[in-house]
C-alpha cells in the first residue's frame, strides 16, 4: 500500500511539471505564406469606355450612322492619304444597302462596329428587340467582312447599365461611347466642326463624328492636318482599350449626344422609314 501511493504521488508530481511546461512554450508564429480563409474577388473588367487612359498621344477616331454611298469612300481615301485607322459604328440596314464599301474599310485596316440595324432608342425598346437589332447588324457585318464585331456603340449614347451588362454578356461586346462631340449632326458648318475637335481632344479620347454629314467630310482634310501637328497618333478603339492603364482620371465634362448643350434641341430618333442614313 505503501508503494502504490508513493507511485501515486509521483504521477502526479510528474503530471504537473508536464502542464506547466505546455502553458509556458510559446505557441508557433502563424504562416506569413498561409492563403485567408476568404480569397478577395478581383474586379469586375471594364465593359464600357467614353475614354481611355494611356501613356502616348494616342485617340481614336469614331464614324457613326454609315456607310454613306457616296461621303464614306471619300472619307476612306482621305483616311488612307494620312495612314490613319478609325473605328466606324455602322448601322445594319446601311450595311446591307452598301456591303462593298464595309468590306473596303475593313480591308483597308478600319475597324467595324455595331451601331443597331435601324437607330432606335434602346431605352424604349424590350431585351428581345435589341437582341434582333444588334443580331441582324452582327450578321450584315460578318456577311460582309468575314469577322463579326467586337464593339457596340447604342444609337444616341442610351444603353443603362443593366442593359450594358446583359449585351456583354450574351454578345461579348464592349460598350463604346466618346469624350469629344463636334455636335457635327446639328452641322453647324466645317469651321466649327474642326474647331470642337481640336478643343476637346486629348491623349486617350474617343471622337465622334458621321461620315454621312457632307460638312463633316468637309471638316477633315483641316482637322487631320491640326490633329496630326498636334502630335496625335491614332489607333482604333480596340487598339486604344488595348492600351488602357489601370489608373483612369476622371473624364472631364463634354458635350454629348444624350445631354445637348444648354439652349440646343435634343435630336429625336428618325422613324425607320426616314433610313438608312440615321442621325446617332
Amino acid at each position: 500500500m505503501r508503494l502504490s501511493l508513493s507511485w501515486i504521488a509521483a504521477s502526479i508530481v510528474l503530471l504537473f511539471i508536464a502542464t506547466a511546461r505546455a502553458q509556458t512554450t510559446p505557441s508557433a508564429p502563424p504562416d506569413a505564406n498561409a492563403s485567408p480563409s476568404v480569397a478577395a474577388s478581383p474586379a469586375a473588367p471594364k465593359i464600357s469606355f467614353s475614354y481611355v487612359h494611356v501613356d502616348g498621344t494616342y485617340i481614336a477616331l469614331t464614324f457613326d450612322d454609315g456607310p454613306e454611298a457616296k461621303l464614306t469612300p471619300e472619307l476612306l481615301d482621305l483616311l488612307a492619304k494620312h495612314n490613319i485607322k478609325a473605328t466606324f459604328f455602322v448601322v445594319g440596314q446601311c450595311v446591307a444597302d452598301h456591303p462593298e464599301i464595309v468590306a473596303r474599310a475593313a480591308r483597308e485596316g478600319h475597324e467595324i462596329a455595331n451601331h443597331s440595324w435601324s437607330h432606335p432608342n434602346f431605352f424604349k425598346m424590350s431585351d428581345e428587340g435589341i437582341r434582333r437589332q444588334l443580331r441582324q447588324t452582327d450578321d450584315a457585318i460578318k456577311q460582309a467582312t468575314g469577322k463579326r464585331p467586337t464593339l457596340l456603340r447604342p444609337p444616341y449614347g442610351n444603353l443603362n447599365a443593366r442593359q450594358k451588362q446583359w449585351v456583354h454578356n450574351e454578345f461579348g461586346y464592349r460598350i463604346v461611347l466618346w469624350d469629344v462631340d463636334p455636335l457635327d449632326w446639328k452641322r453647324p458648318g466645317p469651321a466649327v466642326v474642326c474647331r470642337r475637335i481640336l478643343a476637346e481632344t486629348r491623349p486617350g479620347s474617343i471622337v465622334l463624328s458621321h461620315d454621312i454629314h457632307a460638312g463633316t467630310l468637309q471638316a477633315m482634310p483641316e482637322t487631320l492636318d491640326q490633329l496630326e501637328a498636334k502630335g496625335f497618333k491614332f489607333v482604333t478603339v480596340s487598339e486604344l482599350i488595348a492600351m488602357a492603364k489601370p489608373e483612369t482620371p476622371a473624364p472631364a465634362t463634354v458635350r454629348s449626344e444624350t445631354s445637348p448643350a444648354p439652349g440646343a434641341t435634343r435630336r429625336q430618333p428618325k422613324a425607320a422609314a426616314a433610313l438608312p442614313t440615321p442621325a446617332s
